[in-house]
């Protein structure tokens, strides 16, 4: 299964960072707004693996786990290959990283509307991608 990162499509700053990532890795963009509707590529089985609470943050579905908030920016940057895995799990071996991680990812979603003037791009993410790429969304996405 290719991996899948929900988002929230009414964010522009969200809209951006899906896009990077998406671009550079084998990640399809769902978003949030079609998983709420029920019409999203999500599976039925995959929607039911994202936490109760999942509009509360982004959320990378892949066939292994549910990565979330922070941990959904980080192992999208790894899918991505900006991120060398490798350097990940060195961070992981500090006590206070995830932490630090979240708590990034939170001053992030705090000040999205300030970062969209900066790098914001008009959800959604496939209005961005060219079919030729294979990131059209298969119905509203």
């Amino acid at each position: 299964m290719v991996p899948k990162l929900v988002y929230d499509d009414a964010c522009p700053f969200c809209t951006w960072a899906v896009l990077f990532a998406v671009r550079r890795g084998n990640i399809r963009p769902v978003r949030l707004s079609a998983v709420r509707s029920g019409d999203s590529r999500l599976t039925e089985a995959e929607r039911h693996r994202l936490p109760d609470a999942y509009e509360a943050c982004a959320h990378l579905v892949t066939d292994e786990a549910v990565y979330s908030c922070g941990a959904a920016v980080e192992q999208s940057l790894v899918i991505a290959g900006i991120l060398p895995e490798q350097f990940v799990g060195f961070l992981r071996q500090f006590a206070d990283y995830e932490r630090a991680r979240e708590r990034l990812y939170r001053l992030g979603a705090e000040h999205r509307g300030l970062l969209s003037t900066v790098v914001g791009r008009e959800p959604p993410v496939n209005k961005h991608l060219s079919a030729e790429h294979g990131h059209r969304e298969r119905h509203s996405e």
